[in-house]
């Protein structure tokens, strides 16, 4: 899967609660994106990642470090 960080800065939590099929309760925030991404079993490529805060970054990194079903790359 291959996410736009040009669409997560305008549209956020939003773009990344739908690109990644997230479920209703998701609580749009880091620590949900966190939990969230250490549930879920796939590839994400980020495209565009110099348009992304740093924070979500970490977050997928610390996920995927966390969760061995997760691969995040930036390309």
């Amino acid at each position: 899967m291959q996410l736009d960080g040009k669409l997560i800065k305008e549209e956020g939590h939003d773009y990344l609660m739908e690109a990644l099929s997230f479920p209703d309760y998701y609580g749009k925030n880091l620590d949900a994106l966190y939990d969230c991404l250490c549930e879920i079993e796939c590839e994400i490529e980020l495209i565009n990642a110099d348009d992304v805060d740093t924070d979500i970054i970490d977050t997928f990194v610390d996920a995927a470090n966390e969760n061995e079903f997760l691969k995040f790359k930036i390309i």
